[in-house]
């Protein structure tokens, strides 16, 4: 079986908002086609268009090769080896960001069309399984226009994650810093009074997370405010400063008590062993395509459980990204939860219609389906009416 082509799919909702803090309004979708007439698919959390050009871009010298002519004609089952051809192929205009990325569309999609071909899920090809069912936590992120009506949203979102059956939830609560939503504006203390209605509204047996998105701009003031926050009982606090301050993420993990998770942005195991080592996080946050795709998030996965850290996956898009990270979570034991916004809770048309098939909760829980590959398929009508060219 050999690799034919390769079709970037570039989604945007038609309402999108450029201020809105939310990248699950775009999205860049790839299908890789094979001689045999099997398709994987995969995609990335990254700007679509700069993703598509980091697939399609011919390359100029050895150095610089373009990822879709290093794939034509190869073997898709070889899933490990093509993502060292591309990494070194790439070298010169890779190594991080922007094509890292779109390097992890297409290894998803590779993994996908691996499972399709040998007729097995893929977590069955990643590693023994760890665990019988995936526990999901609820991503949080009410998109209204004033702090007291996102204080009065979230707490009814948390009772209603818990009442369709989650056992944990993650509260995205930024009013300042460079992701606040939607241009809401609070002081930091406020976010206290959030948390803590929020934890008398679900009870003690839930759990908590909460999510500032960078909104600290040092660790002394971060530790200032979360100091009050030591009886809610939280999980980890997601990104509290810019992710290149690795050495006040050591301050933070190292000078109070509530572990410390980041790691959405990052780009290969390379950065992850920085965060780890220099920052010192506790929880190890890989987001399935832009750390590189599913065969990259294995190594951080494996890097973390020899550093005794937890991983609690970044899975912000479609059911797609979901499903790569609900198959990860299979076989790695040292995966608590997995980030999962409900469809029927999502306000991106994207996230709710694009996938079909795409994983459920039941009983607090996600059971993988049976099925090959990703196990899960394509809206094609959903696909070309959110399709830009």
């Amino acid at each position: 079986m050999k690799i034919t082509s390769i079709e970037c799919h570039v989604l945007v909702v038609p309402d999108l908002q450029v201020g809105a803090t939310s990248s699950s309004q775009d999205d860049i979708i790839v299908e890789i086609h094979t001689d045999e007439g099997l398709t994987g698919i995969g995609e990335s959390d990254v700007n679509p268009w700069i993703a598509r050009a980091c697939i399609e871009a011919p390359g100029t010298h050895t150095m610089g090769q373009g990822l879709t002519e290093m794939l034509l004609g190869q073997d898709p089952l070889d899933v490990e080896g093509l993502w060292e051809k591309l990494y070194v192929g790439s070298a010169m205009n890779g190594r991080r960001g922007a094509l890292i990325n779109a390097m992890g569309a297409l290894d998803i999609a590779l993994h996908d069309l691996r499972g399709k071909a040998l007729n097995k899920p893929c977590y069955e090809l990643l590693g023994e399984p760890a665990r019988t069912a995936i526990t999901p936590y609820a991503s949080l992120q009410p998109e209204v226009a004033s702090f007291q009506e996102y204080h009065e949203t979230i707490v009814a979102w948390a009772q209603e994650a818990k009442k369709i059956g989650f056992r944990a939830a993650k509260l995205e609560a930024t009013f300042s810093g460079p992701y606040q939503h939607n241009g809401l504006s609070a002081p930091f203390e406020k976010v206290t009074d959030v948390i803590s209605d929020v934890r008398r509204a679900v009870g003690a047996d839930f759990t908590l997370m909460v999510d500032v998105q960078y909104a600290f701009p040092d660790a002394d003031t971060c530790l200032q405010i979360i100091r009050d926050w030591r009886d809610l009982d939280i999980f980890f606090l997601e990104t509290p400063l810019p992710s290149d301050d690795l050495a006040g993420y050591a301050r933070l993990a190292q000078e109070q008590p509530i572990p410390i998770s980041a790691g959405e942005w990052l780009a290969t195991r390379f950065e992850f062993i920085e965060l780890m080592d220099q920052g010192r996080v506790q929880v190890a946050q890989p987001d399935m395509g832009r750390v590189g795709g599913l065969t990259e998030a294995m190594r951080v996965c494996k890097l973390a459980q020899q550093r005794g850290r937890l991983i609690v996956p970044h899975a912000w898009k479609t059911g797609i990204t979901i499903a790569a990270a609900a198959h990860m979570a299979m076989v790695t034991p040292h995966c608590p939860y997995i980030e999962f916004l409900p469809a029927r809770m999502s306000t991106s048309g994207l996230r709710r219609e694009v996938v079909l098939d795409e994983l459920e909760l039941q009983d607090g829980q996600i059971v993988l389906p049976r099925k090959p590959g990703l196990g899960i398929e394509l809206n094609r009508e959903a696909l070309q009416r959110y399709r830009v060219n």
